[in-house]
C-alpha cells in the first residue's frame, strides 16, 4: 500500500486450513466489514484483521492483530521424535556396503594379517570362528564402533557396547550354522554356472553365492593369485542374465575391497612401480581403450604408462566391457584422492613427477564422463598443482639446472603444467622472480670465450617469451614477464650494437632486411626494445629505392619477405 499504515484481512476456508490473504486496504472500517461479511455469508470458517505499520528505519511492517472471528485455530500436534537406535540392529545389516566399509576400518590390521577382506570375513565360517577366538580383536572393534556412535547419538555407551557384542555373536552364530549345515556348496564337483542357475530364485542366494565365491579363493596366497581366481570364476559364470549377476556382484565386491588396500594394489600391478606409475597403471587398467588411443596419437605415452599384465590385464578387459561399474568408479576415485593428497608421485624425481602428472591428466580427461565428471578430474589436478608450487618442490625441481636460463625454461614448463588460477599465479611469481633477477642478466651479458653470440642469446630469449605466452598465465603476469624478457633482450642488443653490425655486414640488402624482419616479428629477438629498433631499421631500409628494387626483382624472395613483414606489422 502507499501509506505507512494499512490493514490486511486473512481468512481460513476451513477450520484446519492455513490463513490466506484476502485483501489489503487503508480503510479500517472496510477491513472490519469485509471480515464480518466473510463469516456472515459463510464464505470462510474464520477471519482475521491485522494492522500493518511501516517502520521508517528498517522499512519493514510491524503486524498487530485487531480482530479475530470464527472457529479457533487448531493447535498442531508435535511430532514425537523416534528414539535413537543403533546403526545396525540385525546381522543382515552388517552386509551392507557402509557396514562392510566400517568393519574393514576397525579390523584393518587383523584383516591384513589374515590376507582377507571384510566381505570374506562375513562369508567364511573359519574366519568368523578365528576372529571370535581372538577375543581382544573383536572386543576392540566393538568399542571402536560403539564409542563414536554413542557420542554422536547421545545413547548410553554401555548399552551400545552390549548391543554390538550381541550383534557380533549373532552374526558369528549365523555364519557358523550356515557352514556346519553345508549351506555353502563346494565347486569341486560342480561349476559355478550350474550353481548360479540352481540358486536363482532362492531367498538367500546372495549370501550363499558370497560364501561359495569366498571358499573358492580361500587358500590362495597373495593378492595377484586371489585376483586370478576371481577372474576364473567370472569366466566360468553364466553368460548373461540374473545368474551371471549372482556371480559378478560378490566378485566385484571382493575385488573392490582387495584393491582398496595399497599393498595389494602394489602386488597386483608390480612392486617395482613408484606411486605415480602405479596410478598410471590403474588408469590404464580402468580405461584401456582411452589410453590405447592416446598412445596411438602420442607414442611417448607408452613410456610413461606401465603395461598391465596378468590378473590386472584380465580385470581390465572386464572393466572395459562395463561389467564392474562400481569397481571402475571406486578405482577412478581412488586415483583422484591420491592426486589430491600431499604424497609425492615421484619423490626423488621432480621432473618425472610433472611428466607422470601430465600423463595422468591426459588419460583421466579422455575417460571423463564415463568414470568421473570433468569437474572432478579438474578439481583433483587443481589440488595436486598446489604441491607443485611450494618452495620445497620448486627448489628440488630447479636444483640440477646448470644455468639461470635453464632454470627459467624449467619454471616456464612448471607454469604450463599447473592448473587453477591461484596455482598459476604462484608459478608465475616464481618465474617472474627468475626472469627479473640480476643473476639472469649477468649470465646473459657475459661475453667469455666460447659463450654463445648475441644472435643466439636473442633467439633463446624470443623462444622463452613465446613459451611464456603459450602457458596461459594471467594477463597481468604474462605482460609483466614478457616485458621483462623484452627489456633484457633490448639491453643485450644495445650492448652489442647489433643494429650497427647488421648495417656494416657484408651481405645483400635483402639479407639484411630479412634478418631485421625476423627480429621485428619476434622470431629472432624477443618483442620489446630490440624488436622495435629492428622494425624501425627495416622501415628505413624499405624507403630506399635500391632495396625496394632488389626485393621486387625476385618473386620468391618478395613472397618470403611479404610473410615476414606481415608478421612484423609492416607493408611493402
Amino acid at each position: 500500500m502507499a501509506g505507512p499504515i494499512h490493514y490486511e484481512v486473512y481468512v481460513r476456508k476451513t477450520a484446519p486450513a492455513a490463513w490466506s490473504l484476502l485483501i489489503a486496504t487503508e480503510d479500517r472500517k472496510h477491513a472490519m466489514e469485509t471480515a464480518e461479511d466473510q463469516l456472515s455469508n459463510r464464505l470462510a470458517a474464520a477471519a482475521r484483521v491485522t494492522k500493518e505499520t511501516l517502520d521508517p528505519d528498517t522499512m519493514e511492517f510491524n503486524s498487530l492483530t485487531i480482530l479475530t472471528l470464527g472457529a479457533p485455530e487448531e493447535k498442531k500436534k508435535k511430532k514425537v521424535e523416534a528414539a535413537p537406535r543403533p546403526a545396525c540392529s540385525a546381522p543382515a545389516e552388517l552386509y551392507t556396503p557402509h557396514a562392510r566399509g566400517l568393519i574393514g576400518r576397525v579390523l584393518e590390521e587383523w584383516l591384513k594379517r589374515q590376507g582377507v577382506t571384510a566381505f570374506e570375513l562375513l562369508h567364511r565360517p573359519d574366519l568368523a570362528e578365528r576372529l571370535e577366538a581372538s577375543g581382544v580383536e573383536l572386543q576392540h572393534a566393538v568399542q571402536k564402533v560403539a564409542v563414536p556412535e554413542s557420542q554422536a547419538s547421545g545413547q548410553d555407551l554401555h548399552a551400545m557396547v552390549r548391543h554390538y557384542q550381541r550383534l557380533s555373536e549373532a552374526a558369528v552364530a549365523r555364519l557358523l550354522k550356515a557352514g556346519r549345515s553345508g549351506q555353502f556348496p563346494s565347486l569341486k564337483n560342480q561349476s559355478v554356472a550350474d550353481l548360479a542357475h540352481r540358486l536363482s530364485g532362492s531367498a538367500d542366494r546372495a549370501f550363499i553365492m558370497g560364501g561359495v565365491v569366498c571358499q573358492a579363493i580361500a587358500g590362495r596366497q597373495g593378492a595377484r593369485e586371489r585376483l586370478d581366481a576371481l577372474m576364473d570364476l567370472i569366466e566360468a559364470a553364466p553368460p548373461e542374465g540374473p545368474p551371471r549377476a549372482l556371480v559378478v556382484v560378490p566378485v566385484e565386491q571382493i575385488a573392490a575391497e582387495m584393491l582398496a588396500v595399497r599393498s595389494n594394489l602394489a602386488e597386483i600391478l608390480g612392486p617395482s612401480l613408484d606411486h605415480g606409475a602405479s596410478l598410471a597403471a590403474v588408469v590404464r587398467m580402468v580405461a584401456p581403450r582411452e589410453v590405447e588411443k592416446l598412445i596411438a596419437m602420442d607414442p611417448r605415452m607408452a613410456l610413461m604408462t606401465p603395461p598391465v599384465e596378468g590378473a590386472a590385464a584380465r580385470l581390465g578387459q572386464h572393466l572395459s566391457a562395463g561389467e564392474f561399474p562400481l569397481l571402475s568408479a571406486a578405482l577412478a576415485r581412488m586415483v583422484t584422492r591420491e592426486l589430491a593428497s600431499p604424497r609425492r608421485l615421484r619423490p626423488n624425481d621432480p621432473v618425472g613427477e610433472i611428466d607422470i602428472l601430465r600423463t595422468l591428466a591426459m588419460a583421466l580427461t579422455a575417460a571423463a564422463g564415463r568414470l568421473l565428471t570433468l569437474e572432478e578430474v579438474q578439481n583433483a589436478f587443481v589440488d595436486r598443482s598446489k604441491s607443485l608450487v611450494t618452495p620445497d618442490f620448486v627448489a628440488a625441481y630447479v636444483q640440477h639446472c646448470s644455468t639461470v636460463l635453464a632454470e627459467a625454461e624449467h619454471l616456464t614448463r612448471l607454469c604450463e603444467n599447473v592448473t587453477g588460477g591461484a596455482n598459476k599465479r604462484a608459478a608465475a611469481r616464481w618465474l617472474s622472480a627468475c626472469i627479473t633477477s640480476l643473476r639472469l642478466e649477468s649470465e646473459m651479458r657475459q661475453s667469455a670465450p666460447g659463450a654463445p653470440g648475441i644472435s643466439h642469446k636473442l633467439l633463446v630469449l624470443a623462444r622463452l617469451q613465446r613459451s611464456v605466452r603459450a602457458v596461459q598465465l594471467g594477463e597481468l603476469d604474462e605482460k609483466q614477464i614478457s616485458t621483462a624478457i623484452g627489456a633484457l633482450g633490448g639491453t643485450l642488443e644495445a650492448d652489442a650494437g647489433l643494429m650497427a653490425q647488421i648495417a656494416r655486414a657484408q651481405a645483400t640488402p635483402v639479407q639484411k632486411l630479412g634478418a631485421l624482419l625476423k627480429m621485428a616479428s619476434g622470431d629472432a629477438a624477443p618483442l620489446g626494445p630490440a624488436a622495435d629498433r629492428a622494425r624501425s631499421e627495416a622501415v628505413r631500409m624499405l624507403r630506399l629505392p635500391e632495396v625496394r628494387d632488389a626485393v621486387n626483382a625476385d618473386p620468391e624472395t618478395s613472397a618470403a619477405l611479404q610473410g615476414q613483414m606481415r608478421a612484423a606489422g609492416l607493408k611493402l
